[in-house]
């Protein structure tokens, strides 16, 4: 069944859409992820313009992570105090985000930047985070005790603060620059920052694994909140009607998500995660390449060159 979007301009395929937003959704709650690092390219490569996209994804984002937040917060897997902070410099970081996509686009230069951001943010994190859960991996099945994880410099700085539900006492400085950069990724690449946000929050800030996909959520869900009425109201680029299918996606696919993602070990999913990130990444290189005028084009709405 075709619908017409509005703003995006274009017909699609409703069924396709909202399997689209289901599935998604189901990775976003598996994982902890906002979701939107693959929802963004996919609407991109069913004819969607990047800036619609990046827009109307946010929404999308938001809703599943409510959705799983939700089941986090149930299970007590939620870290308040840390959120918080995690959120001032998120709320930043959006409000900073939003306004440079707003000025990419003016200058003609927003299609482009987004392309290449996908392509060299997912396949460096994906390569990463792809080989270190096969060497978790292979660390479990071998039985090897894995290295024993020792304080940095980040856990030196000053302004520190007791999160009790997480049992770390940290400085909230580095807490509050991850949020900023967090919510500027996001608002300009349409990403929740999941896929950032969580291993920089176990690997980095040595935050445990029991609170950091429910935290994470907490931010996804308010900064994309806070992303879509900005795009809304700055750029008018957000498609109602496209939100709208996702979200009923999203949400269900969230639930289901969540409690598949209880069942797999920690290294398992990072693993997994890894490859589907390495995979987009790639995927969308080889468009680039191959493909440019199929990937983004030239004209935005508004804009006419």
């Amino acid at each position: 069944m075709q619908l017409y979007l509005p703003i995006a301009d274009l017909p699609v395929n409703v069924f396709l859409v909202l399997a689209m937003g289901a599935a998604v959704g189901f990775v976003s709650g598996m994982f902890g992820i906002g979701g939107g690092f693959l929802m963004t390219p996919l609407l991109i490569f069913i004819g969607i313009t990047p800036a619609v996209a990046v827009a109307s994804v946010a929404s999308h984002i938001a809703a599943s992570s409510f959705s799983g937040a939700l089941s986090y917060w149930r299970r007590r897997a939620i870290d308040p105090a840390l959120a918080s902070v995690l959120l001032c410099g998120g709320v930043t970081g959006t409000a900073l985000g939003v306004w440079t996509f707003t000025q990419l686009r003016a200058l003609g230069q927003l299609d482009l930047m987004i392309a290449l951001s996908y392509v060299v943010l997912l396949t460096t994190v994906g390569s990463l985070m792809f080989s270190e859960g096969l060497r978790a991996l292979m660390r479990t099945r071998s039985g090897a005790v894995p290295p024993r994880r020792t304080h940095n410099w980040i856990h030196g700085l000053p302004l520190k603060m007791r999160f009790k539900r997480s049992k770390i006492y940290l400085s909230v400085i580095p807490v509050a620059i991850v949020g900023i950069v967090i919510g500027f990724i996001g608002a300009i690449m349409g990403i929740g920052g999941g896929f950032i946000l969580v291993p920089i929050m176990i690997y980095l800030l040595r935050v445990p694994t029991s609170t950091v996909i429910g935290t994470s959520m907490v931010l996804t869900l308010v900064t994309m909140l806070f992303a879509t009425m900005l795009h809304a109201v700055t750029n008018h680029l957000v498609d109602a009607v496209l939100a709208l299918i996702l979200m009923v996606g999203g949400v269900t696919g969230a639930q289901f998500g969540a409690r598949a993602g209880q069942k797999i070990r920690g290294e398992q999913l990072r693993l997994l995660l890894g490859l589907l990130i390495l995979s987009v990444g790639v995927r969308f290189a080889i468009e680039l390449v191959i493909r440019p005028e199929d990937l983004f084009t030239i004209r935005e709405l508004g804009v006419t060159g």
